[in-house]
């Protein structure tokens, strides 16, 4: 779906990261990655309302975060700067992504908010554009706008785009927020991973290496690992933590191992997507 307008739903759908390699650190203390971002079909959803005022309003604020400091009114905010437009906007956000789980949900609650509002404001930001105003919100958002599942480099900026196959992932999720920093500055991780060719990689290939420090400092993580490792072997951490997943290429398969669950442990099925639900979108 192409036209959307102010009376339509905004999807933010999350991703995985189906490896993660740390192979290298700047200067300036940002690591260099390489990883392949998958798109899946659970979502936040956002709408929007316009306003004449100018002004850009959250009506649906998040516990303990402030509106300025929110993704979601930063990116609009920053397009309004970036383009010089008046128009103003109520954002509105279903959020049923976790915080701090890796799936990238604020980071995609962000892009969809470029998305959206560049084509409801009728800026006309191109999409290459966008995905640079992007990273000065933060480094996954540019992957939400540029809206393709790909092999992404650098601080997680540079991509080459994958097919992938069809997939159905088991997604659980530890009652636990991983805050991002304190991964990435934790002084036994892994920053040493040999860096391979985008075009040499295949699905099942790669580990995520920021893993080990993450089941080592929540042990839910651990858990929550663990137990899916035992009903598939190729269990995975998406980006820092705090959900793991499994891809299975049969549903039934799928929903059989959600379904023996241990009490306690939260999770849920998810299809693998072909490209972003906002891919076309201008």
């Amino acid at each position: 779906m192409t036209h959307r307008d102010w009376n339509s739903d905004w999807p933010a759908p999350a991703k995985l990261n189906l490896f993660l390699h740390v192979v290298g650190r700047r200067a300036d203390g940002y690591h260099l990655l390489q990883t392949v971002f998958r798109f899946i079909d659970r979502c936040d959803t956002l709408r929007f309302s316009p306003r004449s005022d100018g002004r850009i309003e959250l009506a649906t604020p998040i516990p303990g975060v402030p509106a300025d400091s929110d993704l979601t009114v930063r990116a609009a905010r920053l397009l309004q700067q970036h383009t010089g437009c008046r128009q103003g906007a109520t954002l509105h956000l279903d959020k049923r992504l976790p915080m701090g789980g890796g799936l990238g949900g604020g980071s995609s609650d962000a892009a969809t908010v470029l998305l959206a509002l560049n084509h409801l404001w009728q800026t006309r930001v191109p999409r290459a554009e966008l995905e640079r105003l992007g990273l000065t919100l933060g480094a996954d958002v540019p992957v939400f706008v540029h809206g393709r599942n790909t092999f992404a480099e650098g601080v997680g900026e540079a991509f080459t785009d994958v097919e992938l196959p069809p997939a159905t992932y088991l997604v659980l999720h530890p009652e636990v927020q991983v805050p991002t920093a304190a991964i990435f500055g934790a002084p036994e991780l892994r920053r040493d991973t040999p860096a391979i060719r985008p075009a040499d990689w295949r699905p099942g290939d790669g580990h995520n290496d920021l893993e080990a420090v993450a089941c080592a400092r929540f042990p839910a993580v651990a858990e929550h690992l663990d137990w899916l490792r035992r009903q598939s072997p190729t269990a995975m951490m998406t980006g820092s933590g705090a959900c793991v997943f499994a891809s299975f290429a049969d549903r039934a398969a799928a929903a059989a191992a959600l379904a023996a669950c241990p009490a306690g442990m939260n999770g849920w099925l998810a299809d693998g997507l072909p490209f972003h639900p906002l891919a076309e979108i201008v």
